[in-house]
């Protein structure tokens, strides 16, 4: 791709405007002493119906590719929330089915007589190579399934069948498989303002019970990319209960609309007609509504969206088409690269491919290294991906993540931001 020296020298001032942090009170400086690494961390979703792809999805994959010693933390997608208590949410893919030598994380063929198979055995396996690793279950269901168990009459015995469940391995009958999980992601999407005092009440509950089991187990949620979609929340008395707050930063745009856009611009574009959202001022939003920046996880999506009938003004971006349902992976979006022409805007970095008549908005490596840039420099917590297996074989995005926490672009003089961000410009890559 060709470089072009504004541009970058844009990059670079764009990653060093920090906001100003947020104080904390004595008990947050505590939790953050034991919870914040000393570099952002690697958060990655790893997709328990991986089982089901032509290509079976597998642990074994994190290790062959080396982004088991890259990533900090595996969510773990999903535990169910349902009828009051946590649940073992896919049986066959988590504890039936069978690996063989060659695709098991120790080399070694399942025992047949086991009851202790599939992923959570896999995954317990990769821990025992990367004792760094943390891994989280990420717990979803219903809304109304949620605010249920969160009510005070339902939510202590709720928290406790996660723990039972989770923490203590108790995944059925003879089953006692302690030390997979460290810990819970709460995936609530999403609490009414009716529901506020009892969210983050439940959130006092997994604190509570988690401590009394052990120290050290993380607690974090994942939040809409703005915390308008949770109506009501406090979120800086949240924040000092969990390690971890996952803003959902994609899905900007999509499908659904009936005009081509980004689905995650990092900053906003007096082009776009909803240039007024970015994660640049989500993020923004959630520091001012009390969450430290440290504790704050920028969403990073492996996928991408297309339109078709697309007008060809402007390359196609910013114009009417038909949304094609669904997402795709990044590793087939790389395969259509030679088949399209591929631009990128200057103001975000954002790519796009466009054929004359069909649109994708998707991440690439450049926009992957600008954003996880952008995330050090503003002393975020780390990114989080969603997800593991839409990566390329080799891994490519997400070695790009790693490689710019730790080294991030050089930072320049802010002045050369507002420079950069006068208009829209697209290149040819």
């Amino acid at each position: 791709m060709r470089k072009n020296s504004d541009v970058w020298a844009a990059v670079a001032s764009l990653v060093a405007c920090l906001f100003a942090l947020t104080p904390l009170d004595g008990s947050a400086r505590l939790l953050h002493r034991r919870a914040v690494s000393t570099h952002p961390l690697l958060v990655g979703y790893f997709p328990q119906w991986g089982l089901y792809y032509d290509e079976p999805y597998s642990v074994k994959q994190l290790v062959d590719n080396g982004s088991a010693g890259l990533l900090d933390q595996i969510n773990y997608a999903q535990g169910f929330v349902s009828a009051g208590r946590c649940s073992v949410a896919d049986p066959r893919a988590d504890l039936e089915t069978t690996y063989t030598a060659q695709n098991s994380v120790s080399g070694m063929p399942d025992d047949m007589a086991s009851q202790f198979r599939g992923y959570f055995h896999q995954l317990k396996e990769l821990k025992r190579r990367y004792p760094h690793l943390k891994i989280l279950i990420s717990l979803e269901g219903d809304p109304a399934g949620f605010a249920e168990d969160a009510r005070p009459e339902n939510r202590k015995a709720f928290v406790a069948s996660c723990i039972d469940i989770f923490i203590r391995g108790h995944f059925g009958p003879g089953m006692h498989e302690a030390g997979i999980f460290d810990g819970f992601d709460i995936d609530w999407e999403y609490p009414n303002a009716e529901d506020a005092a009892n969210f983050q009440a439940l959130l006092e509950e997994f604190r509570r019970q988690m401590h009394a089991v052990r120290s050290g187990l993380r607690l974090s949620i994942a939040v809409g990319h703005s915390p308008r979609m949770l109506a009501g929340m406090d979120f800086a008395a949240i924040a000092r209960l969990v390690n971890q707050v996952g803003i959902m930063n994609y899905d900007y745009t999509g499908p659904w609309n009936s005009t081509t856009g980004f689905l995650a611009p990092l900053f906003s574009n007096p082009v776009d007609p909803r240039h007024s959202n970015s994660i640049e001022a989500n993020i923004g939003d959630y520091v001012a509504a009390g969450v430290p920046r440290e504790k704050l996880l920028m969403g990073m999506p492996f996928y991408g969206y297309c339109w078709t009938g697309v007008n060809s003004t402007n390359n196609g971006l910013f114009q009417s088409g038909k949304g094609v349902r669904g997402d795709r992976p990044y590793r087939y979006i790389r395969k259509l690269i030679t088949e399209f022409s591929a631009y990128r805007d200057e103001h975000s970095q954002a790519p796009w491919l466009f054929d004359g008549t069909t649109f994708w908005t998707y991440e690439d490596p450049v926009s992957v290294r600008f954003k996880a840039s952008y995330a050090a420099q503003q002393k975020l917590g780390g990114v989080m991906i969603w997800e593991l297996s839409d990566d390329t074989p080799d891994a490519e995005l997400l070695t790009t993540a790693h490689r710019a926490l730790r080294h991030p672009l050089d930072s320049e003089p802010c002045a050369a931001r507002s420079a950069a961000q006068k208009g829209l410009s697209s290149v040819r890559n």
